[in-house]
């Protein structure tokens, strides 16, 4: 090869290599806030009352005096169905309620006994 066919490409080479700046890492916007994930959070009744469900564990509270008023544990039976076994604090009683979570921030709730309940997620 001809020492100016050398130089030439070389010459291109380098020219090429000097356009190449250094990469520019980009990272991807984070959202503001996840979206919620099943049950897990807060949720409250027309009452004002607090049920947290929090990994496997669930309790209830008043908003006023933080004062428990139920716990226990939850199971997924489904991804939008939850059985609850709790314990009544008030009552000193062990009961189920099933809940279907008709959207993200609605759950429909039936206890063992019949009666029916709202909860609706607590932002």
């Amino acid at each position: 090869m001809k020492p100016i066919a050398i130089l030439t490409i070389l010459s291109a080479a380098t020219a090429l290599a000097a356009c190449q700046g250094p990469r520019e890492v980009r990272e991807l916007p984070t959202s503001r806030q996840m979206a919620p994930v099943g049950v897990e959070g807060s949720w409250v009744d027309p009452n004002g009352v607090v049920s947290t469900f929090s990994g496997g564990t669930f309790s209830t509270r008043t908003t006023d005096t933080n004062q428990e008023l139920a716990s226990g544990t939850y199971t997924n039976l489904s991804p939008s169905l939850v059985e609850i076994n709790m314990y009544s604090v008030l009552r000193k009683t062990q009961s189920k309620v099933n809940c279907a979570m008709v959207t993200t921030s609605q759950l429909n709730c039936t206890t063992d006994s019949a009666a029916q309940f709202t909860l609706t997620r607590r932002v």
